[in-house]
């Protein structure tokens, strides 16, 4: 493709060094990624600065650079007189700017719905994606569990846990479109937003789950955190907003027409309202009561969380032109996303529970849910997570204290932090650290083999927090890691 630089879309450029034309085949921000005739945006992360990198970037034959800073362009546009330098107010957007133009704006030929929230965002984009494309709506998801497609998962490097960064965005937005998807769901993070990762994508539907403090290693205060979550919904058609959340509540009340509200409480002012609900062997019933009428509903899925997830993809069907009679029929074949309540049979009747579960709010629920469960002994894994806010690491300590017979410590993404450092971090929640039930390991594969050791007849074992992606962040480097093969090794090693 060739591109003309000085008619981008893009209107704060203050200055083009350099030709103003050249054939572009790739873009990237990572400088190592760069080839010939690539664009490359020198976008600051949090613990690099791509400017640091643009000569790399271009001895690997990147053409043009798209920078922040004057000085350095200047300096570079002399030495390199054949590449294109174009001097911008804000690198992040202008990356989001030209790869949506760059692929066409494929997002405008997809139905997009975001999902923000503390915790439920994978489950919830999950359940969009799946109710979506029963009802004839093709639509892909984007987010923790991977990149899905309507029909199945795509090979896919992300360039962060959550929300890709807006250049991967577009070209995923552009994959979907030729696998013949109409839609896409996906998670949308706060640092997303306020790394400006989805500038320039007007959802026709956003999505609020709930919120407690997160991300506060980054955020730093929990106001930051809220307003950056705020800032999905200026940008988008339609909101379907838990009215049972504080921050629901607001939303209700700042989007008047274009919200549709959920809620577990009969009693509460919502659109959308499950009661009733009968957790069972093979799903969740429960009556769906909506303006005064009220439906019969059977979903494959547990806990009363799900419910409520469940009402947010019915919210965004009944925005997208579904009714709910139509919508209630394929409610029998949702599918869940993996790790989320995933349920697998020992071979000696034991039953194992992966939920990703990373924050003391959602431990707190999936434990209530759990502990409803037919069990002798319940042990449950927690971890601290390195590459997290540490002063959360005490309050996953306080929200299992006293609730399971058995309690594994152990580290997820220790990245550059010592395991043992994370570990003693999390015992601080503790009242009595030194109590016999309680555990110390120093990988999840060690967390996992461990709790599986103490688990025996009837037992529930409780595998939690943030393994993602199918490895584990260790100094910068991914680690394979998956807690499904270390289950199966173990129960076939002690059969």
């Amino acid at each position: 493709m060739k591109i003309n630089f000085s008619t981008l879309h893009y209107t704060s450029i203050y200055q083009i060094y350099g030709p103003d034309h050249q054939r572009i085949t790739q873009l990237t921000f990572h400088s190592k990624n760069a080839e010939p005739s690539s664009v490359f945006f020198a976008i600051k992360g949090e613990n690099h600065d791509g400017h640091l990198y643009i000569e790399d970037a271009i001895q690997n034959g990147a053409v043009a650079v798209i920078a922040a800073r004057d000085d350095l362009t200047q300096s570079l546009a002399n030495r390199y007189p054949d590449c294109t330098f174009v001097l911008v107010d804000d690198v992040r957007k202008a990356m989001a700017s030209f790869s949506k133009e760059y692929y066409d704006a494929a997002d405008e030929k997809l139905r997009t719905v975001g999902v923000t929230g503390t915790n439920g965002k994978t489950t919830v984009a999950a359940y969009v994606r799946s109710l979506l494309s029963l009802l004839g709506l093709p639509t892909g998801s984007i987010g923790t569990t991977g990149i899905w497609s309507s029909k199945k998962r795509i090979p896919y490097k992300k360039s962060t846990p959550t929300t890709p960064e807006s250049l991967d965005l577009h070209r995923i937005f552009n994959d979907l479109v030729d696998a013949g998807d109409k839609g896409v769901a996906m998670e949308v993070s706060s640092i997303a937003l306020d790394q400006k990762r989805v500038d320039g994508i007007d959802f026709d539907v956003a999505i609020h789950t709930n919120i407690s403090p997160e991300h506060l290693e980054y955020h730093h205060t929990f106001e930051h955190y809220k307003a950056c979550k705020m800032k999905l919904f200026d940008q988008a058609k339609a909101a379907v907003v838990n009215v049972d959340d504080e921050m629901g509540l607001e939303l209700k009340r700042s989007l008047n027409n274009r919200v549709v509200t959920y809620s577990l409480d009969q009693h509460a002012e919502a659109d959308l309202i499950a009661t009733d609900i009968n957790n069972q062997v093979n799903g969740t019933a429960f009556n769906l009561v909506s303006h005064g009428e009220t439906y019969d509903v059977f979903v494959p899925v547990f806990a009363d969380y799900n419910v409520a997830n469940v009402l947010s993809a019915i919210g965004t069907a009944l925005f997208l032109g579904y009714s709910l009679p139509e919508i209630i029929c394929v409610l029998p074949r949702l599918e869940s996303p993996e790790g989320r309540f995933q349920v697998i049979s020992g071979p000696n009747r034991e039953t194992v529970i992966l939920d990703y579960a990373h924050t003391p709010v959602a431990l707190s629920r999936l434990v209530d849910e759990v502990r409803k469960l037919e069990h002798r002994k319940l042990i449950v894994m927690i971890a601290g997570i390195g590459i997290r806010d540490f002063e959360k690491m005490p309050k996953m300590a306080k929200a299992i204290e006293g609730r399971a017979d058995e309690v594994i410590v152990t580290v997820d993404h220790p990245g550059y932090h010592e395991p043992s450092v994370i570990v003693d971090k999390v015992m601080t929640g503790f009242s009595n650290p030194n109590a016999p039930n309680i555990h110390r390991t120093y990988t999840r594969r060690e967390g996992v083999l461990k709790s599986l050791q103490l688990g025996s007849e009837h037992d529930i074992i409780l595998l939690t927090s943030g393994c993602i992606n199918g490895a584990q962040m260790v100094k910068g480097k991914e680690i394979p890691h998956s807690d499904e093969d270390l289950i199966e090794m173990h129960y076939h090693l002690s059969s």
